[in-house]
């Protein structure tokens, strides 16, 4: 770590290095457990809506609480039930025969505790650096997270192709379990203590007024309420399947996600360089490479062809990710940030568990190829739709003094270089955060555990 990287920012790098290292090989792990199992497609959306509605159902309980209590507590009580989860999930798999119910139940299971680590998780990185340096920090704490990504994904692949999917669930839990761990000993003493507030009700009330009054911000979590659910069908339901069919296996599907993570580092070095002075409408712009990978898998091309799109569109999330922190880091007052990263992630996954259930469903009444073509429309759609908004064309990078929203201050620290979550993230990605997720992610991402670094 270099100088300037205190205690906590040294934890929380190191504790998202090994979630994703475990979570990236085991969502692949999950759809291969549902199919080894003789699913089908629809079987394998109806275990990611199983993971992505208790998230959507309690993410903003979770913003409520991070905003209240200790961020780190709630990290680690949340690392510990993702732990144990994955661990049942495992022990099921391996003994043979695992009942679709009950992979249901037990991704469930990690899905509410992503609900509560999310937001979480977004405050208590902006705490751990401080002055001239928190851009830098921020963005080397992306690369991190996404290398980690990379070799999660490809050794996971790998893994459920020589052992099966049952170990890569195992060595996911024993993740959840060494990060919770880490996150334990964060040092929260420099942050002081929140007021008690209204009540949970009353923040939220509040949040939610922070969130509406921003044009940019609820037109973009719109327009993603649609890119993630879509992208997420394809990339959760869609792509194993034409891995198996078409690709050769869990392999080159892991190949193909490994090369997207390899762009999102390549994106995250690229923003440590590039501020882009109209960030949302730079951003925006590379909301539309989203739309490839669906095309990619309706053809389908071969793996080299693939990889080669996943790359690319990780470079172009990755841009897009960091721009939308900046706008949020820039415009949104610290004490309301975890309930406005609330109402991001809730906004922004709320379709997911819709469009994955429906995703078998879809395949059935209109064949694969038609409905991957469907998902790339969409993201194209509603991406133009989004740039037609005047606030997220015009909204610019300050270099001076910010007033945000009843606060007045200097503009945070490494605004001007920038999230998993994660989450998230995958929106973390995914998807977050944040880490898995996932923020998504979001298992994913942000980062803070987000699916596809927001998209999960």
């Amino acid at each position: 770590m270099p100088s300037w990287a205190g205690r906590n920012y040294s934890l929380l790098t190191a504790a998202a290095i090994v979630t994703n290292l475990g979570s990236h090989g085991a969502l692949i792990a999950a759809a291969f457990a549902v199919l080894d199992n003789g699913g089908d497609g629809g079987d394998v959306g109806l275990v990611a809506m199983a993971r992505t509605l208790p998230l959507v159902l309690f993410l903003l309980i979770g913003g409520a609480v991070a905003d209240r209590l200790p961020r780190h507590r709630v990290m680690v009580a949340a690392n510990a039930l993702n732990c144990l989860s994955q661990a049942a999930f495992a022990v099921v798999v391996l003994a043979g025969e695992p009942q679709l119910w009950q992979m249901m139940l037990l991704t469930a299971l990690g899905g509410t505790g992503q609900a509560f680590f999310n937001p979480a998780a977004e405050g208590m990185l902006l705490s751990s650096v401080e002055g001239e340096q928190a851009g830098r920090a921020f963005a080397m704490f992306r690369m991190a997270m996404h290398g980690a990504a990379i070799g999660g994904a490809a050794l996971g692949g790998a893994m459920i192709a020589a052992m099966g999917p049952g170990w890569v669930l195992a060595v996911d839990a024993a993740a959840f379990a060494v990060a919770g761990a880490l996150r334990a000993f964060l040092d929260v003493s420099h942050i002081p203590d929140r007021g008690k507030g209204g009540g949970m009700l009353a923040d939220l009330r509040e949040g939610w007024q922070e969130f509406i009054g921003r044009t940019w911000l609820w037109t973009i979590v719109a327009q993603f309420s649609v890119v993630v659910a879509v992208v997420g069908a394809a990339e959760s339901v869609y792509g194993p399947l034409v891995a198996r069919d078409e690709l050769g296996g869990p392999g080159p599907w892991g190949l193909a996600l490994a090369a997207f993570g390899a762009g999102t580092v390549g994106g995250a070095f690229l923003m440590m360089r590039w501020k882009p002075r109209r960030m949302l409408f730079v951003g925006s712009l590379c909301v539309f490479p989203l739309a490839l990978p669906s095309a990619a898998l309706a053809v389908p091309l071969p793996v080299a062809g693939l990889a080669a799109v996943m790359f690319v569109t990780g470079v172009a999330i990755e841009v897009f990710g960091v721009s939308w922190m900046t706008a949020l880091h820039q415009e949104i007052p610290e004490e309301k940030f975890s309930r406005v990263a609330a109402y991001d992630w809730f906004g922004s996954i709320s379709m997911v568990p819709l469009a994955t259930a429906l995703a078998g469903p879809a395949e059935s009444a209109f064949g694969r190829e038609p409905a991957l073509w469907g998902c790339a429309v969409l993201v194209v759609v509603v991406t133009a739709a989004v740039l037609c908004v005047p606030d997220v064309r015009n909204l610019t990078r300050r270099t001076g003094s910010v007033v945000a929203s009843g606060t007045a201050g200097a503009e945070r620290p490494g605004d001007g270089a920038a999230e998993g979550a994660a989450p998230a993230s995958a929106k973390e990605s995914g998807p977050a955060s944040a880490e898995e997720a996932d923020p998504v992610s979001a298992d994913a991402s942000a980062d803070a555990e987000r699916p596809a670094g927001r998209l999960g």
